[in-house]
Parts: structure tokens; C-alpha cells; sequence
């Protein structure tokens, strides 16, 4: 079975990232979609917010499953039986960052890590760039799900 993991903090999930989890599910047999827990960083949702929001963003991709990690991801990897990490890149600046950690990944656990192409249609997509549009009642509704729209305006809605 070819299984790989689609890693992100998801804070939120954006078209982007729903993309990218599906282009990848047409190509392995198991995908997860998986959350990091940083404890050293506080984010706008809470993980099991974000859990909740992936779900829904990908309940039409049957091989696709939502989960929860924290420490490195290449120990996700191996508890999960994962030989793959699938990244997306918008720009070159993210290939400079992303490589760095790929060949550290590798380094540590032989992991392989694969690059996929940003959506040109998402490539300017960002979930900090989203947190903020929201944060100023802007129309994020081509941007994020429904769903995820909906949890955004609660957020700031309750902030006030």
C-alpha cells in the first residue's frame, strides 16, 4: 500500500490546501492529512478545530484521513507506516525552505518527500493571508469552504 502524508499547521484549511491533499490522493492509496500540534505556537483554531474543518474539506476523498501529530514528522512517518511526505510549492522561495527540510527528513529517516506544484489558480494562497482578509470581515468565500468561512466569521465575530 503507498500511503503519504500531506503535513501542515492547516490554521485554516484553504482551497489550496484541499488541492493539494486531493491531487495527492489520486496518486497513493492512503493520504493523511495530518495537523501539527505546536505547542510553541498558538494559532487562530484550535487543533481539534482544525481536525474538524480537514474532515469536512475532504469527505469526498474516501482515501484520504485526518490525524493529529506533534514532535517530528519523520515519527509520524514511521508509526504510521508513511514513506512519503507530499509538499506544495507556490513560489521558488518555498522550493528554498521546503528543500532544507526534505533533505533533513531524509537524513533522518530516509523519508522521501515529493513536491507538487501549487494550483496556479491557489498560488497566492495563504491561510495567514485568509486569518487576515477575515479578521477585517473581508469575502474569503473563494478562498476557504463554506464551512471554513463560517468557523472564520464566528472566530472574529466572538473576538469583538
Amino acid at each position: 500500500m503507498r500511503r503519504a502524508v500531506c503535513p501542515g499547521s492547516f490554521d485554516p484549511v484553504t482551497y489550496g490546501h484541499i488541492d493539494i491533499i486531493g491531487r495527492a490522493a489520486k496518486q497513493y492509496d492512503e493520504v493523511v492529512a495530518a495537523v501539527l500540534n505546536n505547542v510553541n505556537k498558538r494559532g487562530l483554531f484550535t487543533v481539534p478545530e482544525k481536525l474538524d474543518m480537514l474532515r469536512h474539506g475532504s469527505e469526498d476523498l474516501a482515501n484520504v484521513r485526518v490525524a493529529e501529530f506533534d514532535g517530528l514528522l519523520v515519527d509520524f512517518c514511521r508509526a504510521n507506516g508513511i514513506d512519503t511526505i507530499v509538499r506544495s510549492l507556490r513560489s521558488v522561495s518555498d522550493f528554498d525552505y521546503e528543500l532544507q527540510i526534505a533533505q533533513m527528513n531524509y537524513r533522518l529517516s530516509g523519508v522521501e518527500t515529493v513536491f507538487m506544484t501549487a494550483n496556479p489558480q491557489y498560488s497566492f494562497l495563504s491561510s495567514s493571508l485568509v486569518r487576515e482578509i477575515a479578521q477585517y470581515h473581508g469575502d474569503v468565500s473563494n478562498l476557504v469552504t463554506p464551512y471554513v468561512r463560517d468557523r472564520l466569521r464566528e472566530k472574529y465575530t466572538a473576538e469583538r
